[in-house]
């Protein structure tokens, strides 16, 4: 159990049967009547978001989550199979459990997999992937930097813009969280 004082942006909470994160807490004490902690809440499994509003020191259940590190050691049919990296036992996981990541996840890659009891809830790739390009429309002496830039298809299936000098065959850094365009490598 956590009480609503110890709030903070990141903490999981049971509610409802669901695990949810704090995403924003904020603890009003009006000039009357009893204080209160107002929080935005994400739900881990489907992301929605809401707003609730709990009594000062009332008290919630704290969800235990455990995180793993697992390898993607390769893919079979729709499934995913993963060596934890402790216990060196596989698991299967699906496309929609690891969510829209799954296009950067590569043979041999490293992630972190969170569970609360036996559900999956999130698996958490590296911010930052070093991938081929295998398509792209080719460079043109004179491209720039800061010319523009145009799609590149990578080893992995993702579609990212990269800027107009990158051509095939060329490795580069992407960022997972926001799909950017880091650098060579």
């Amino acid at each position: 159990m956590i009480s609503s004082n110890d709030f903070r942006p990141g903490v999981s909470i049971v509610l409802d049967g669901s695990v949810w994160r704090v995403v924003e807490f904020l603890h009003v004490k009006p000039g009357k009547g009893s204080a209160f902690v107002r929080t935005k809440l994400k739900n881990v499994q489907s992301g929605s978001v809401v707003e609730r509003t709990f009594r000062a020191g009332e008290t919630v259940p704290q969800a235990t989550l455990e995180k793993s590190t697992m390898q993607h050691t390769y893919k079979e049919g729709d499934e995913f199979v993963f060596m934890d990296m402790e216990t060196y036992e596989e698991g299967r996981l699906s496309a929609a459990q690891i969510g829209d990541r799954v296009k950067y996840l590569k043979e041999g890659m490293e992630a972190n997999v969170i569970r609360w009891g036996e559900q999956v809830l999130e698996v958490e790739l590296p911010n930052s992937v070093v991938l081929e390009v295998v398509e792209t429309d080719p460079g043109v002496k004179g491209d720039t930097a800061t010319g523009g830039t145009k799609p590149a298809k990578l080893e992995t299936g993702a579609t990212v813009m990269v800027p107009l000098f990158i051509s095939q065959g060329e490795r580069i850094k992407i960022d997972t969280r926001d799909d950017k365009y880091l650098g060579r490598e």
